[in-house]
């Protein structure tokens, strides 16, 4: 009778069968991230059940929170998958909500003392987060705090080169937060980009500039086409006025010498009587004559640009801890492509903003100066956030901050630079 049931309705029978296939998928997709928590919660218990000298104080960590992430979502993937894993730990946290787009880097300016900098949210927190930091009068010191990221945004362009590839949302975000504990970082470099009248404005990752950064702003527009949507808000970008041409003036010094890292460790203090005899030595000798030094004259070299689209970027996408040359990676694509070219390569530009195509003039700088001509409008992307088109003189700050990353691909990092 059940069989006879089901074979008379068929269509009722068909549609039962794959609501309780989605849903024992779903069910167990979820226990699956309850397991990948709670071993996660265990390592982390780890460290926070090591003793310490009661003369020593917790570690503080400074969370900034962006709870507009991820459409909205950013608080509670924290609150489930990250902020259990930071207490566990033994750390201070003290975590700080942002309420407004530039919050962040006015928050940066009251901050106090502290020992570990966390910042959780997409591509835009980053950027606020080290623009505030870097703007501060001390920022010599405060830039030397190590720096966590929490990877919680639709884009999160950073966490390519810290944390390994995973498509699970709750373990990536676990690994991030376990890293953080095992206090490994690297040295990340910072490019200082300014305009002729306002503050400067820090980027990690870098600054484009042209007609594909354009249309991939006006994706989302396009939702209800699906995966269609890419070609599609490339495809009507081109009935403007084509071929779509920026021009613009570049001045660049080439790349610079590495100087040897710093040691971390100290200096002990001298004995007393050795300070003393330094001072009194310094106090009683004729001061020093200054030699004056030559100061040679900078080597710019200029180039006439015309083209579809400029970028300008850090080195951190391909990391090299060893390389003895500080410098950042200017392409400028070539302004003759086809309509049917730029719909494709649209869609390579999704995924990675930053792809230089064959064709392509590249250049490596360690300083430039981008002089655009009067009446220019339209937008740059700095760090995948807006801003408008201006003058500006962008600048390499080399291993200027140090962010905290996986064990595993720090010796990824170290291997294939001495390969």
């Amino acid at each position: 009778k059940v069989l006879r049931t089901l074979r008379n309705h068929w269509k009722k029978t068909t549609f039962g069968v794959c609501l309780l296939s989605w849903g024992g998928n779903w069910l167990y997709g979820k226990h699956c991230d309850n397991l990948l928590r709670r071993a996660a919660c265990q390592e982390a218990q780890a460290f926070g059940n090591q003793l310490i000298p009661s003369s020593m104080p917790l570690k503080k960590a400074t969370v900034f929170l962006n709870p507009a992430a991820c459409k909205g979502k950013a608080r509670n993937l924290f609150e489930k998958n990250a902020a259990p894993i930071l207490h566990l730990s033994g750390l201070d946290v003290t975590v700080v909500k942002t309420d407004y787009e530039g919050q962040a880097k006015k928050l940066l300016e009251l901050m106090e003392n502290t020992d570990l900098i966390i910042i959780a949210g997409g591509d835009g927190t980053v950027q606020e987060v080290i623009t505030g930091l870097l703007r501060r009068a001390d920022e010599a010191v405060f830039s030397k705090i190590p720096i966590g990221f929490i990877p919680l945004g639709k884009t999160c362009t950073l966490s390519h080169t810290l944390y390994p590839e995973t498509t699970n949302q709750v373990q990536h975000i676990t690994n991030a937060a376990l890293a953080i504990l095992k206090g490994e970082t690297v040295p990340l470099d910072v490019l200082q980009i300014k305009g002729e009248k306002e503050q400067p404005v820090f980027a990690v990752t870098g600054l484009r500039w042209g007609s594909y950064r354009d249309a991939g702003v006006k994706v989302s527009k396009y939702w209800y086409l699906g995966p269609l949507k890419t070609k599609a808000a490339h495809f009507f970008s081109t009935f403007k006025d084509w071929p779509q041409k920026h021009q613009a003036a570049l001045l660049y010094l080439g790349p610079t010498e590495r100087p040897p890292e710093e040691p971390e460790e100290k200096l002990s203090r001298p004995p007393l009587y050795v300070r003393l005899y330094r001072r009194l030595r310094l106090y009683w000798s004729s001061p020093p004559k200054e030699i004056p030094q030559e100061v040679t004259p900078e080597d710019w070299e200029e180039v006439n640009v015309s083209t579809i689209e400029l970028s300008i970027a850090t080195r951190n996408r391909q990391l090299d801890l060893m390389r003895t040359e500080d410098f950042m990676d200017i392409c400028i694509e070539a302004d003759t492509v086809s309509k049917g070219q730029f719909v494709d390569r649209g869609s390579q530009k999704m995924r990675d903003p930053l792809l230089c195509p064959e064709g392509s003039q590249c250049i490596q700088a360690s300083r430039c100066i981008l002089q655009l001509p009067e009446g220019t409008e339209g937008f740059f992307g700095i760090d995948n956030e807006e801003h408008e088109a201006m003058p500006v003189e962008v600048k390499l700050l080399p291993r200027k901050l140090r962010f905290f990353c996986d064990p595993q691909m720090r010796e990824q990092m170290l291997r294939a630079a001495v390969q």
